[in-house]
């Protein structure tokens, strides 16, 4: 399913475009490789010179490093294109103080708190948002267990992802039609 027909015709003027990869590494680490870049289709005047039509005003790069428990161990932070070469692309080495966050214990707030405003680059901070859900899906089926598992096992847990999105809440179809062992009936008024 795709978006419904522009209500009105419409000329491209912005192009962002988000992108990321997981890895596993021979040491029993994982590698997340995020990108983010902005283009427009036209030339574009900026304080520090033109612009080519697609060519690059952001062109930016942030690579994790975590454990299995997702907490982070190494960060690093690349600036390939940039609108302010020789300011933007200096804030890279900030991007080390992700180093220790776990990134699902408070990590979006740890972010803010440590990177927002003038702390890092609104880019690359906004990139670093999406490191959470991303390094949830690469781990799905590899680290984090998706399937239901031997239904007389009574220690099982339920699968990582119930009560994480509105279609896997527990007292929902999709569980009692997926995963029925799961379902959690909904308590029905008195």
């Amino acid at each position: 399913m795709s978006l419904p027909a522009p209500k009105s015709p419409r000329a491209p003027r912005h192009i962002r475009s988000i992108q990321a990869q997981a890895f596993e590494r021979e040491d029993g680490l994982w590698d997340i490789d995020t990108r983010i870049t902005d283009t427009k289709p036209r030339i574009v005047e900026l304080a520090s010179g033109s612009r080519a039509p697609n060519e690059a005003i952001h062109d930016l790069w942030l690579r994790i490093t975590v454990d299995t428990q997702l907490n982070i161990v190494d960060a690093d932070a690349v600036s390939d294109a940039v609108p302010y070469p020789g300011y933007c692309n200096t804030i890279g080495p900030a991007y080390k103080r992700l180093i220790g966050l776990n990134l699902m214990k408070g990590f979006r707030q740890a972010l803010r708190e440590r990177l927002a405003g003038t702390e890092g680059c609104t880019h690359l901070t906004e990139l670093a948002g999406i490191l959470p859900t991303a390094t949830i899906q690469a781990f799905a089926g590899d680290v984090l267990p998706t399937r239901d598992g031997a239904e007389d096992d009574e220690t099982a847990q339920p699968p990582f992802q119930l009560d994480r999105c509105h279609a896997l809440r527990r007292d929902g179809p999709a569980v009692e039609k997926y995963y029925p062992r799961w379902i959690i009936q909904p308590v029905k008024p008195s």
